[in-house]
């Protein structure tokens, strides 16, 4: 563990990391502008997010694993690597399977990176206040979220004769700050001391399934991420189809979301301070019901707006709280945990297949009732929050 007068400049680098994993986010956006430019249905359009995010099934347990290892500093590393290699290869190219071969390793390099990072930041801080300190990392990440839409848009509508990549000029931006983040981590020293012994196998790490916290940690985070790539790819089309906006205006709905999850985040890592984790989780949930509510019957801008901001806050600390919960239920396991628990984000293959179909059959009302159903499930996952 990093001394106490090194943690903040430690930190700064793993925080930078922190944003990088916010580019995933982009997905929702970058869908968007696809489905339009190559006309496709809501229901093929919607692979390109769930394709990214089923990487994390089978690449999040094998990262924990890898961490045990070769560290989990290499191991994020390696997850920058694969990133920039991600955002690079929109550059070269438009087209659905480029697409497709960039999403790809963007789920990959992302499902790398949040298996290793959140082990990382607590190798630098410790136990205490693990909720509040990955909240404030969330606050970093959900940054470059809610930039990617003003970028996409900013491309989208400005003459940039220097790029010339219309709306994919924020793969270029993320690209430079991917590879600035990369050498500023590995100039970075940070003392790990490597797990002595056995290692665990892919069972062992399943095994862990069958402690309960564990479980309902691993599908309270599968809704988690289904309701945030959900809202991510529904808000803008809510808009479009019930107000008749544009793309480019309606894609304001994304950032929308992102801007309260990042003031979730931000107040969040007070508010764990402060009050038990059990109380803010019941706050945030009965948010996200509203909000569900709203989606689901709202016919004004005002209406879906006030909808969008509700999630984007209530989903906001959803993930550390349930991260967090799992990650010290296990202590001797941590590596193990946060491999399972990031194997949770696969609820972002799931959730938009299933809410692609149903909007195709009976609109974004469709999609909005699938949404519905995780925030359900996190009612009764209410009770399993102790800390």
């Amino acid at each position: 563990m990093a001394d106490n007068k090194n943690k903040s400049i430690y930190l700064i680098p793993v925080m930078l990391c922190f944003f990088c994993m916010g580019f995933v986010d982009l997905v929702g956006i970058a869908s968007n502008y696809v489905k339009e430019d190559l006309a496709l249905s809501d229901s093929i359009a919607n692979t390109l997010p769930s394709l990214v995010f089923f990487w994390f099934l089978i690449f999040s347990v094998p990262t924990g694993m890898l961490m045990n290892k070769i560290g989990r500093k290499k191991t994020v590393l390696l997850s920058l690597v694969v990133t920039v290699v991600s955002l690079f290869i929109p550059l070269l190219g438009y087209s659905f399977g480029l697409m497709l071969v960039a999403f790809s390793l963007l789920g990959i390099g992302n499902a790398l990176m949040q298996t290793s990072i959140n082990p990382l930041a607590m190798l630098i801080i410790g136990d205490k206040n693990l909720a509040s300190t990955l909240t404030f990392g969330q606050f970093v990440k959900a940054i470059a979220s809610f930039l990617a839409p003003y970028l996409a848009m900013w491309g989208a509508t400005q003459v940039m004769p220097s790029f010339g990549y219309d709306w994919r000029v924020l793969f270029l931006v993320y690209f430079v700050v991917g590879i600035l983040a990369t050498a500023l981590l590995w100039a970075t020293p940070i003392h790990e001391e490597m797990t002595e012994g056995k290692t665990s196998s892919f069972m062992d790490c399943l095994r862990l399934l069958g402690k309960p916290i564990v479980l309902l940690s691993f599908l309270a985070i599968m809704c988690h991420v289904g309701i945030d790539v959900g809202t991510n790819t529904t808000a803008p089309k809510l808009l479009m189809e019930r107000l008749g906006m544009t793309l480019n205006d309606a894609a304001f709905a994304t950032s929308l979301y992102f801007i309260f999850r990042t003031i979730g985040a931000l107040t969040g890592s007070f508010f764990l301070r402060v009050m038990k984790t059990r109380w803010f989780f019941i706050i945030s949930v009965c948010l996200m019901a509203a909000s569900m509510a709203l989606m689901f019957g709202g016919e004004s801008k005002a209406m879906l707006y006030t909808a969008i901001a509700l999630v984007g806050y209530g989903n906001s600390n959803i993930f550390s709280m349930a991260f967090s919960e799992a990650l010290l239920s296990v202590p001797e396991k941590q590596n193990e945990v946060s491999g399972l628990m990031i194997m949770g984000l696969f609820g972002g293959t799931v959730f938009p297949l299933v809410m692609g179909f149903m909007s195709d059959a009976m609109g974004q009302a469709g999609a909005v009732a699938v949404m519905a159903v995780g925030v359900i499930y996190l009612f009764t996952f209410i009770k399993q929050v102790k800390h």
